[in-house]
């Protein structure tokens, strides 16, 4: 029985890809590197800022920690113009707190970006677990976070479901021992997911309520 959800941010929770590839190329810019597509971009996210910012800089640039500084120092405070909901979510997730299910964000997104992105796009309260990038844990695909959500919230690791569209989060539910979810609205294709040991997938977020009533109510 599911009695607890947590969901990725980047490319499950919000459409992030725009601020992302902004911030990054302010940072380049910053330091005279070249900018990154937003196709770059898709393909660098998923495992934290740090390798994003490896992976937008050139091969053995001299200024790469600095440029990884300037790009976590403002993007903590983007305002986010360029981040959307999905279609269906907002309605989703009330709809599984309705019904008691516990709601948790696990992501690699730095905490005080993280935090922001909750307090501008959801109703306060709507999560009861926010964990980004703290420093505090490894980051994922390592499960501690996920794991120590599941304690915060009082629920065992087999009565979560782990939703998010990356291959790092695919290895974070079977490596916590939790229900997981790939989606597919996000920026990974399912032929990714699959050899990241997907078994699971959704197209919505309609689709993902559906399921997860089935399995909270089993």
């Amino acid at each position: 029985m599911i009695k607890a959800v947590l969901l990725d941010l980047d490319g499950t929770l919000l459409d992030t890809l725009g601020d992302i590839q902004y911030y990054t190329n302010e940072a380049l810019a910053a330091f005279s590197y070249p900018p990154i597509t937003l196709e770059e971009t898709a393909r660098y996210v998923g495992d934290g800022a740090w390798d994003l910012i490896e992976r937008a800089c050139p091969k053995g640039a001299k200024d790469l920690e600095a440029c990884f500084e300037y790009f976590r120092e403002h993007f903590a405070h983007s305002t986010q113009e360029r981040t959307k909901l999905y279609d269906g979510e907002l309605e989703c997730l009330q709809a599984l707190k309705e019904r008691g299910v516990k709601l948790g964000v696990v992501t690699n997104k730095p905490q005080d970006a993280t935090e922001g992105c909750i307090r501008k796009f959801f109703p306060e309260g709507l999560f009861d677990f926010v964990g980004g990038d703290s420093g505090n844990f490894p980051k994922k695909p390592d499960p501690t976070l996920a794991r120590y959500a599941a304690l915060s919230l009082r629920v065992a690791p087999e009565e979560c479901a782990f939703v998010g569209d990356g291959e790092t989060d695919a290895h974070v539910a079977l490596n916590a021992g939790m229900f997981g979810i790939s989606v597919l609205w996000g920026y990974r294709t399912r032929e990714q997911l699959e050899g990241a040991g997907a078994t699971r997938f959704v197209s919505s977020y309609p689709e993902l309520l559906r399921l997860l009533t089935n399995e909270a109510t089993r």
